[in-house]
This record gives structure tokens, sequence and C-alpha cells, in this order.
């Protein structure tokens, strides 16, 4: 029945359908452990021969409700949380890359991931090739090596707002016999759905619009299960090969389209634990089921403030995909055509100086550094989640020293504008 429910339908009532006199909200699960009458059914389930939970670093029935709700947004075959975005990130390129592996991936990155995989990721010996956000078939190809596992890019990249061309990606990632990996936090599934366009794996913070009231951090990998590991075993042994750590499971012969998600669970989730709390998958959870709701809010604010900004003369330029004069306007009409985000990124007249005291003079509108939830906020990338990246690698990820990426919140649009103006008046 969920195939068939609208995306509304689905924020509220996917994941958990009680049966007859169970509770009629997902229960938080606040447990560690969970009980059993059997020894061998223990083991069994240590072995991947029965389902079931016995410890919640590894699956927990709260989280796997909310991920269920995740997955049947985004049309994926399985999904799984973890603490963090970030964990997030990490996971999606570990479960298939290790020492020795490359991987392409747009330059036009939120800072925190451009430095786990330019940074953290490369001292583990994976290493990353960066191309422009609009690399030509001719220069993706380029980047890959024979030992290239994936591609990664955003689906709408953070701060610089540039769409990302999934489908042309996807089809360059599966002509070299690797998938592609797509961040989708900020259209989240209800303005894109990435695997449509040919995309096999998709994550998200779900810090941001899903949860959408900066109450619990958190991330979420969906198995879009399209992938053929099989076709590619010598690239994917991981995958495809052995696992002695669970007495010879082959992933791809046991778990078929969804080898990749089972490996998560079993390997990525057991040595590493990222996992996030129960309660805080109850309260992202608690989010999802108003996330339709906000993100028609959020993107018809936007759009206020995105043409009152392009008209202000103490702004020098304006990015937000739905503007006519924007270079991506052609690309957000195919892939979001109903909407894309609350962010608006915009330069203030006189460069970085003026962009702070800007900010400094904002009084509704928050410095904070967060994104994406329902009150208006503002930072400078340059100086905070993009401080440790060089002048080029800024460029390359279209940060410059001025920009300031403003969150729109749902608070009514002549408040938020009001509170601009003021702000540029004294800037």
């Amino acid at each position: 029945m969920a195939e068939t429910w609208g995306l509304g339908t689905r924020c509220v009532q996917s994941g958990w359908q009680p049966k007859n006199g169970e509770p009629r909200v997902v229960p938080i699960y606040q447990s560690t452990t969970f009980k059993f009458d059997s020894a061998e059914q223990m083991g069994r389930l240590f072995d991947l021969e029965e389902a079931g939970y016995f410890y919640t670093r590894l699956a927990n029935p709260t989280n796997d409700a909310i991920a269920a709700r995740i997955n049947a947004l985004e049309g994926g075959v399985a999904a799984i949380l973890t603490s963090s975005g970030q964990a997030a990130s990490f996971y999606a390129i570990t479960n298939i890359a290790g020492t020795g592996d490359h991987i392409v991936a747009s330059a036009a990155l939120y800072g925190g991931t451009f430095n786990l995989f330019a940074n953290s990721l490369k001292s583990f010996g994976i290493d990353f090739t960066f191309v422009p956000n609009n690399a030509s078939d001719t220069e993706l190809s380029a980047a890959f090596r024979p030992n290239t596992k994936a591609v990664f890019g955003e689906s709408l990249t953070n701060p610089s707002l540039e769409v990302l061309d999934i489908e042309r990606y996807a089809a360059v990632a599966h002509a070299h016999g690797v998938p592609l990996i797509v961040d989708n936090t900020f259209p989240t599934p209800i303005f894109c759905r990435p695997l449509e366009w040919g995309a096999d794996i998709v994550i998200h913070s779900t810090s941001k619009y899903f949860d959408g009231h900066a109450t619990s951090v958190g991330g979420v990998i969906v198995d879009g299960g399209s992938f053929d590991w099989q076709a590619h075993s010598e690239r994917f042994p991981m995958l495809t090969r052995p696992e002695d750590t669970y007495h010879g499971t082959n992933f791809s012969e046991s778990f078929g389209n969804a080898a990749y998600h089972a490996r998560l669970l079993a390997v990525m989730m057991r040595d590493f634990g990222a996992i996030p709390s129960p309660h805080n998958a109850f309260l992202t959870g608690l989010g999802i089921e108003t996330l339709h709701l906000r993100m028609a809010r959020h993107v018809e604010n936007a759009r206020q403030i995105a043409r009152y900004l392009a008209g202000h003369p103490n702004v020098s330029w304006v990015r937000f995909p739905e503007l006519e004069t924007d270079d991506q306007y052609a690309l957000a009409r195919k892939y979001l055509p109903n909407g894309s985000c609350g962010v608006v990124s915009f330069g203030v007249r006189g460069g970085r100086e003026a962009a702070m005291r800007f900010m400094d003079a904002l009084k509704l509108c928050a410095v904070v550094t967060h994104v994406a939830d329902t009150r208006s906020s503002v930072i400078h990338p340059a100086s905070t989640t993009h401080r440790q990246m060089s002048d080029s690698e800024l460029k390359a990820a279209g940060v410059s020293p001025d920009l300031v990426r403003l969150s729109v919140g749902i608070e009514d649009a002549v408040d938020i504008i009001a509170d601009i103006e003021q702000a540029l008046s004294i800037g």
C-alpha cells in the first residue's frame, strides 16, 4: 500500500503500522538489549540467519521504523539511520572503499564533507579526485582510475546551491562500473528523489529538514537496490566475496539487491557503532510527519526573499536556483520542478566585512552553526563551516569571501524581510 501513497501520506504513515492494540505512535525502545529464551536463536541472529534485535548498536525497532519511513520517501530497498550526517557520509564511502581505493567527487561540497574526504579519509588511504560540479562527461571520465569505487555529489550543494546533473553523473558512473552516491539533504525527497534519476545510494543529514526543529543530530543512508554488485564483483570484494567475520557470508549472494544495506548493518554498525539514540530517532520521526508542509512554506518564503534580495542595492549577487536569472535555473526546472529548498546564498556589497556587519545587525535571524530548521538563521561559510579550506578549494566549492548563507525559516516572510532590510541599511 505504501508504494501507492503520496509523499505527504508517507511522511505521516510509513514505517509504523500498528497492529490491533498496539501504540498508535511509534514507541521509543529505549533499551540497549533485547531478551531471548533461547541461546540458539540468539546465535542465529548473530549469524544473520534470522532477523531480529539483540543490541541497539546494530539495530533498534524505533530507529528502524524511522529509517523505513525515509526509505519509503526516497523509494529505496532499505535504509539505516546513523548518529550524524557526517557518519552517513563516512559509512557511505567506507562500506565499499578501503585503503588503496579512489572516489570521484564534486568539488562543491559542504565543508565538513570536503574535509572528511580530502583529509580524514585520505589518511585512511582512500584517495579523492574533486571535479567541478558542472564537469563535462569528458572531464568526469578523465577523473576515473582502475581503483575508483564510487562517484559522490550533492543534489543541491551547500552553500553554493549548484544543482547536480544527477542523470548525467549516474550515466558516467555506471559506464565505469561504479555507483553514484547523492547527498539529498537540501531538497529532501519532497522536492527531489535521486534514485529516480539513476542514483544508487542516497544519504541525508537528518539534523536538517527531516528533524526540522534543531533538536536531534542524525543521518541516514538509503540503499536504492539498483546497482548490480555481482556484475562488478572484482571491484567490490567487500560485498561479493566471503566475509570472514560472518562465517564466510557473501552479502551479494545472501541479500541480493540489498547487499549494500546488509553490510552497513552487519559490519559497519557492528564495528563503528555510530547509531542514533532511539529518542533522537523518535524526534526525527515527529519532524518527518510535517516535512511536506514545512518544505512548502520554507520554499515559498525563500522565493519571496530571493526576489527581494535580487532587487536590493546593497546586495551584489544572489544564488537561488529558482530565479530565472540564476545559471542553475534550467537544471532546477529538470530536477526540482516543485521547489528547491529554503536556503538562499548572497553577497553583501562591500565584501567580507560588510557581510559580517550585516549578520551582526540581524535581530530575528540568528547567527548559528546550523541550517534548515523552522527558525531563520545565517552563517558566513568562509569563516565557519568551510574555514579549513584553502582559497582555491573555496573557489572550487563556490564559496566566496562575501557569501552569506541564509536559511529561511517558516516565520512570516514579511517579518524576515523587514529584519534583512534593517540589517542591510546598517551594514
